[in-house]
């Protein structure tokens, strides 16, 4: 796809205590190493669909070649500050979503509003296609889908939203793990699997299990 060619993707991370909320069944360690898998499994998809990744870091932090940049302020400050020099398309994507498919990436930067919008669970926000980074803010955090729709129609920007089961699974909770664990394929399932997680059903519902040996 040609298009998808041109979009620069940039990945918001952090390498340092990550996903605290499953420190039930990780600990930090494993939480950090867990987040390099998923991190690695959007960027391998990022390059699959044809864009150039790069990575926005809170440290310094190296990952198979991909540029990073580091800024330690906040998201919203970080991401801002990066988006007022693009002067060329710009792809946000969370780096918990290892679900993401080259095709659902290439439909979201296919699209001809001037924002595509990937909402997430709860009203957050998992990707944003911005067609003109100069012209835009983001406001991570709460109910940020409703955000980004105001911030686009405050600026006259056209905005579509759209609809992808994949791209709208962000892992943040212990529940969440179940879905790596039934659509998975890649460096996240393998991580899962390696250190003991299985599924689990319990009084008719699907959860995790986590054997007591690895």
């Amino acid at each position: 796809m040609t298009e998808s060619r041109q979009v620069h993707a940039i990945i918001p991370f952090r390498p340092v205590n990550p996903k605290t909320r499953l420190s039930g069944v990780m600990d930090q360690e494993e939480r950090e190493a867990f987040a390099r898998a998923m991190l690695g499994d959007v960027v391998s998809v990022l390059l699959a669909a044809g864009c150039s990744p790069g990575i926005l870091s809170t440290v310094p932090f190296e990952f198979h070649g991909v540029r990073t940049h580091v800024d330690d302020r906040e998201l919203n400050e970080a991401l801002n500050a990066y988006l007022s020099l693009q002067d060329t398309p710009v792809l946000i994507m969370m780096s918990d979503l290892p679900l993401i498919t080259p095709d659902a990436v290439k439909r979201l930067v296919a699209g001809t509003a001037d924002i595509g919008i990937v909402p997430g669970r709860g009203g957050g926000t998992n990707a944003l296609y911005i067609r003109k980074p100069q012209a835009y803010h983001v406001d991570y955090y709460g109910a940020s889908f409703c955000d980004h729709v105001r911030i686009a129609e405050a600026a006259g920007l056209s905005y579509e939203v759209i609809d992808s089961f994949f791209m709208s699974t962000d892992i943040d909770e212990k529940e969440d793990l179940v879905e790596i664990l039934i659509h998975g394929s890649g460096r996240s399932l393998c991580f899962l699997k390696e250190i003991g997680l299985t599924l689990s059903l319990e009084h008719g519902r699907v959860g995790i299990q986590r054997s007591s040996h690895e």
